[in-house]
């Protein structure tokens, strides 16, 4: 049985996992770079090790550095979080070479995974639909303008190797194909070190609905309900909800058997997302597997009411899933905002730099799993998320408006935010109609409209504090006519 666990990782994900072993008595190893020094993962963890410089490839990257911490700490198992290595299928052969419990998929089912062609191929085996594209990798811009042509533009260049939105480009002639192909293609050399494109249909007005799997390793899997992710920017997750509003209790178990097939048919174990686009006439088709926790999972947590980390560890730990099916039940809605410390209006650059104070939401059915605190820093070297904001709600609009109070109540001094953004989002009748889509912002002019409530904002806020002063001067005046001989100068101060 696990007993000291080692967090491949930093941040909110590296406390998130910290708290779950302290519930179960697991011994903590916290790492850090220079960088992360006074970071709070690194004062909670049971052990904390040092392991290099500030750019990641110098630290949480570093396979064998991390080995080091793992052997002479006497850790027994790890867990990477999500980022960094933990889609690396090398790091977790690494893990599994050196009898260190890797606590996510096999190396082998991860490699699959994270080769969308192959993966690809086992979903078609399995029966479970695909997006129209290409059969296998193309070879050049010649081959992918040819299948461009037979499938019809607009379509995407992706490389297998990409992730987190790197690695795309949408293109809508033989132009931009051949520009977008030559960046894909150096994108991912860059990225990874090599390079695999495939093309793929766009589909317009799509929505991102991701599930949550699960699969132990006697084979019991399930699924643990749909995400809607749908409001992107860069094709990168901004507002996260359960459930979605076009998935009903039907459609729900439809595809909810095409995610356990899924599992199967890449013989997964532990949990990881099948993520879907669900096009405008209702169908939905798979586009990857993600083989590891995601950043959205406290969500699911908060309408299943299971720990899913306790839930990682468990099954990393050889015992089986403690439920079927027929035994999930979704329980309300949850909405997860990602508070990025980003520049809205500059195409949402990074913002970083100490934070003197901060203020964190709290309340019934509030949660926020961050890294900040009162004189920390946003470090330039890492994402740009700084905490996950969720609320619960029994319907769509107590956990919305729960939200938006939560929303008001975060202060983050020091560095700019998406907090304005996603009041705008949340206040829009088309995201309380569940009109949503992964071209959300665009195609409502959300930045736009974010300019026009900070200036409305902006105007009541001079017009109340202007009303403030006008009151609290009529009752100094008041103060001063009510005194003693001394009101004479008093008052000619005053006008």
């Amino acid at each position: 049985m696990i007993e000291k666990v080692l967090i491949a990782n930093r941040g909110e994900i590296a406390l998130r996992v910290i708290r779950t072993c302290n519930a179960l008595g697991i011994k903590t190893v916290a790492v850090y770079s220079d960088e992360d020094y006074n970071s709070l993962h690194v004062k909670k963890a049971d052990e904390s090790y040092h392991i290099g410089e500030a750019a990641p490839a110098k630290s949480y990257l570093n396979q064998e550095k991390i080995l080091d911490v793992m052997l002479s700490s006497g850790t027994d198992a790890v867990h990477p979080g999500y980022g960094f290595l933990s889609e690396n299928d090398d790091f977790a052969r690494l893990c599994e070479k050196n009898k260190i419990n890797f606590i996510g998929p096999s190396a082998d089912s991860m490699n699959l995974c994270g080769d969308k062609m192959e993966c690809k191929a086992a979903m078609l085996k399995a029966k479970v639909p695909t997006v129209p594209g290409s059969p296998g990798l193309v070879k050049d811009a010649d081959e992918a303008e040819k299948i461009a042509n037979d499938i019809g533009y607009p379509v995407l260049l992706k490389s297998v190797y990409g992730g987190g939105g790197r690695g795309i480009r949408l293109v809508t002639n033989d132009k931009e194909l051949r520009e977008g192909f030559e960046t894909v293609t150096s994108e991912s050399i860059s990225a990874v070190g090599k390079s695999a494109i495939i093309v793929e249909k766009f589909l317009e007005k799509t929505r991102h609905i991701e599930y949550q799997m699960c699969r132990d390793h006697h084979g019991n899997a399930v699924h643990l309900f749909e995400r809607e992710c749908s409001i992107q920017r860069r094709n990168q997750k901004l507002i996260e909800q359960t459930p979605s509003p076009v998935v009903d209790a039907s459609k729900r178990e439809e595809i909810g058997e095409l995610v356990v097939r899924a599992a199967e048919a890449v013989d997964y174990t532990n949990l990881g997302t099948a993520e879907f686009l669900r096009a405008d006439n209702g169908e939905f088709y798979f586009i990857e597997i993600n083989a590891r926790l995601q950043v959205e999972h406290p969500i699911s947590e908060m309408v299943s009411g299971l720990d899913f980390v306790k839930l990682q560890i468990d099954i990393a730990n050889g015992e089986p899933l403690p439920f079927k099916q027929k035994d999930l039940k979704m329980n309300g809605y949850a909405i997860e905002c990602r508070i990025n410390a980003e520049d809205t209006f500059l195409d949402f650059a990074p913002s970083t730099g100490p934070v003197p104070d901060v203020t964190i939401p709290a309340g019934p059915n509030v949660r926020c799993d961050t890294y900040l605190y009162s004189g920390c820093t946003v470090s330039p070297f890492y994402d740009s998320l700084m905490a996950k904001l969720c609320t619960w709600g029994p319907t769509f609009e107590e956990s919305r408006t729960r939200m938006l109070t939560a929303l008001n109540d975060m202060y983050v001094q020091g560095v700019e935010t998406s907090i304005p953004l996603y009041k705008t989002i949340l206040n829009s009748e088309e995201y309380k109609k569940g009109e949503l889509s992964t071209d959300f912002l665009k195609r409502y002019d959300m930045i736009n409209r974010l300019t026009e409530d900070l200036k409305k904002e902006k105007e009541e806020k001079s017009e109340a504090a202007l009303a403030a002063a006008i009151i609290h001067s009529e009752y100094f005046k008041s103060r001063v006519q009510n005194s003693d001989a001394n009101s004479t100068s008093w008052k000619h101060k005053l006008d």
